[in-house]
C-alpha cells in the first residue's frame, strides 16, 4: 500500500473506529454505537459503505419480537487494515520507501 492509494475506508475516524472495534470480534450495532459514541445515522451510513467495499458483513436476526443486526470484518478487511497499519508503521520508522509506480 502506498500513501497515494490508501483506502477510503480508512479516510474518516468513524470508520477507523468502526473496523477497530470489529477486529476483536463481532459487534452488534448498538455495542458499536456505545463503544465509537457516534450518532445512529452516521454508524449506519458508514456500516453500509464498508459492507458496499467488502470491509464488513452484516447478519441480521430476531431477538424476541426485535431485528438485532451483527457485524464482523471480512479477511479482506483484515488485510486491508494490517496493510494500512504496515504503511503507518513503515513512515514512523523512517523505512518507507515512496514508490511513484
Amino acid at each position: 500500500m502506498q500513501i497515494s492509494n490508501i483506502p477510503e475506508a480508512f479516510s474518516l475516524s468513524i470508520r477507523l473506529k468502526l473496523i477497530s472495534c470489529l477486529l476483536n470480534g463481532e459487534k452488534t450495532f448498538k455495542e458499536l454505537k456505545q463503544i465509537t459514541k457516534a450518532t445512529d445515522g452516521n454508524i449506519s451510513v458508514q456500516l453500509s459503505k464498508l459492507e458496499e467495499w467488502g470491509y464488513i458483513e452484516s447478519k441480521k436476526t430476531i431477538c424476541g419480537k426485535r431485528p438485532k443486526t451483527s457485524y464482523k470484518i471480512t479477511e479482506f478487511g483484515i488485510e486491508q487494515f494490517e496493510a494500512y497499519v504496515n504503511l503507518l508503521e513503515k513512515i514512523l520508522n523512517g523505512t518507507f520507501i515512496n514508490n511513484t509506480e
